[in-house]
């Protein structure tokens, strides 16, 4: 058994938890603080990848990403393209899961007691201790289920994925798109075995956000 898929599938659910992270928590922190206006059109904005259809998203990033489009273009002067390369699902997954990480973060945010804030405010602290030491241990359920929320969704994504990097065995096969590929090609049995291991990741996952909701 070829275990190069759940390898791939780790790496880019890995690395797009990166990024989801760190944008995640910054958009949420920021919109949180916006007019009821102007966080009402973001909010939408951000969230559209959760509603859109995976493959919709991917078709979006094809026709920014794409090599006949200018930035696709302009990244493969420089030898990088997303399309047809396992970082290309990195992109991908970031993107689908990004709003399962906002809307947690915000709404961990906004539940926040802001008087910790102000109390530190008096002591002299600065807003970036007072965000990293205070308020992110205060929200740090919230966050971690959104991470690993975000984690499960990028480890099991399909339509974007298969959109942007297509199915490469050894190069961007996923789980996901072995599965498909497994089927198509009349082999169920080795697509049950993929879909057990991915039971199996999802349900440790699933394990891992009821401990946290517990934990709050």
């Amino acid at each position: 058994m070829d275990l190069f898929p759940l390898w791939n599938s780790l790496r880019i659910a890995f690395f797009s938890c990166i990024v989801v992270f760190f944008v995640g928590i910054f958009a949420a922190y920021y919109i949180a603080r916006l007019s009821p206006v102007w966080k009402g059109i973001l909010d939408v904005f951000f969230t559209l990848p959760l509603v859109l259809p995976p493959t919709v998203c991917g078709y979006l990033l094809l026709l920014v990403f794409g090599l006949k489009r200018p930035a696709g273009q302009f990244l493969a002067g420089y030898g990088f393209q997303f399309v047809m390369t396992w970082y290309g699902g990195i992109l991908a997954s970031a993107v689908v899961a990004f709003p399962l990480m906002y809307r947690t973060a915000r709404g961990a945010f906004e539940s926040y007691d802001k008087n910790l804030d102000y109390a530190g405010q008096t002591l002299g602290l600065s807003n970036t201790y007072i965000f990293w030491h205070i308020r992110m241990p205060a929200c740090k359920q919230g966050i971690l289920a959104g991470l690993v929320l975000s984690f499960a969704r990028a480890l099991g994504e399909y339509g974007a994925t298969s959109m942007l990097i297509g199915y490469t065995p050894g190069k961007t096969a996923t789980i996901s798109t072995t599965v498909y590929q497994l089927w198509r090609t009349g082999d169920e049995k080795g697509a049950f075995m993929w879909v057990l291991v991915n039971l199996a990741i999802s349900v440790v996952v699933m394990l891992a956000v009821n401990l946290l909701e517990k934990g709050k």
